[in-house]
Formats: C-alpha cells, sequence, structure tokens
C-alpha cells in the first residue's frame, strides 16, 4: 500500500480528494477544545475548518508532497522537525502533519478523531490492525465522526474501498449511522468512468 499511495502523489492522481472540504464534516462535527487527530489526511481543507471550531488539530500523512502542499496552498508558514517522524508545525496555527507510516505514530492520547480518507483508503487485510493502532492513540471517550463509502465493487474496486456498516460496526460497536446518501457526484472520476452509477456515503458518531 506505501509504495502505490506515494506514486499517486507524485503523479497527481488524488481523485478522492474534496478541495471545498467534506460536507458531512461540516454538518455533523460539533466538538470544539479538543486534540483532534486526522489519520491519513493528505491536505484535505478539513484541518483548517476543524481548527476553526477551536480544537488542535494533528494529521498523519505518508506523503511529504501532501503535507508541504497543505501548508503552501493555504500560505502557512511551518518549521519542520523529528519526532519519531517528521513533524510539520504551523507557524501561529494549531495544525501539526507527521510524516510517515501512520502504524509508525506513537504520539498519544487524542481526545477526538476525524476519519474521512483513512478507514476506506486501506484494503481490507490492512484495515484490522489500523483500527486496533487507532484505538490505542485515543481516549477511551474520544470524540468520533468517521466517514465511509459503500458501493458495488464488482463494477469498480477503491481506494477508496467499499466498507459495510457490519464491519465498522465490528470495530466500534458504540458507533452510530446517522447519515447516509448518494455521492457518486463527489466521487473519484475512476468510479464513474467505470460505469458505477451510486456511491454511497455513510457517517458515523
Amino acid at each position: 500500500m506505501t509504495e502505490p499511495w506515494l506514486e499517486r502523489w507524485e503523479e497527481g492522481r488524488i481523485g478522492w480528494h474534496e478541495a471545498g472540504g467534506n460536507a458531512s464534516l461540516h454538518k455533523y462535527w460539533s466538538a470544539s477544545g479538543k486534540r483532534v487527530l486526522v489519520p491519513l489526511c493528505g491536505k484535505t481543507p478539513d484541518l483548517l475548518w476543524i481548527e476553526a471550531q477551536g480544537n488542535e488539530v494533528v494529521g498523519v500523512e505518508l506523503s511529504d508532497i501532501a503535507a508541504r502542499a497543505f501548508f503552501e496552498e493555504n500560505s502557512i508558514g511551518y518549521t519542520t522537525h523529528d519526532a519519531g517522524l517528521i513533524a510539520y508545525e504551523g507557524a501561529d496555527r494549531s495544525i501539526t502533519i507527521y510524516c510517515g507510516d501512520f502504524f509508525d505514530f506513537e504520539v498519544a492520547r487524542f481526545d477526538a478523531c476525524y476519519d474521512r480518507g483513512s478507514l476506506i483508503t486501506l484494503p481490507p487485510d490492512a484495515r484490522p490492525a489500523y483500527a486496533e493502532h487507532l484505538d490505542s492513540l485515543l481516549t477511551h471517550d474520544a470524540s468520533r465522526l468517521l466517514i465511509t463509502v459503500d458501493y458495488d465493487d464488482t463494477i469498480a474496486t477503491g481506494p477508496p474501498f467499499a466498507v459495510s456498516a457490519d464491519e465498522v460496526l465490528g470495530y466500534w460497536p458504540a458507533l452510530k449511522l446517522i447519515d447516509r446518501y448518494d455521492d457518486i457526484d463527489n466521487g473519484p472520476p475512476k468510479f464513474r468512468n467505470a460505469g458505477l452509477t451510486a456511491m454511497y456515503e455513510s457517517v458515523w458518531r
């Protein structure tokens, strides 16, 4: 998974990126005063939005291209330092992106988590370990907002991968499904090009 992900950033194949941020985050996020973990964050503007709600935001991203692009495209100065993973720390902003493998990220504890592009980015055999490692970084009562997608993967396949409700609840039984809607128009173009006509986005909290 590591090499293909880096290649996508190097080649600019980032069809999952939402330049305007995620609408469900804006609608359903309510936490403030939290230390928020955003795994596999890419260069999403969601980091800015979550910080604006009064939170400290920490992203983890494999690609240094994405980490640098986040700060440069938003005209935010930053410094870097070695903290196990290389940390890109925003100047005068409560946003830090750690660059490297999420499974090597050991900074704890966070009392909130936003996952829009992490669980669904991973293939099925990697997701149980991801869920376990994520839980190790969060407090037991952490606020969570998880966004998954589900679609007919006999027509097209990920990433982003289809993740069923049963799988989500197998990892986190306390999560509640609070919204589900067809979001094919905002999905990566490759899915529409393959003939997929529906892609459901599910919101869990």
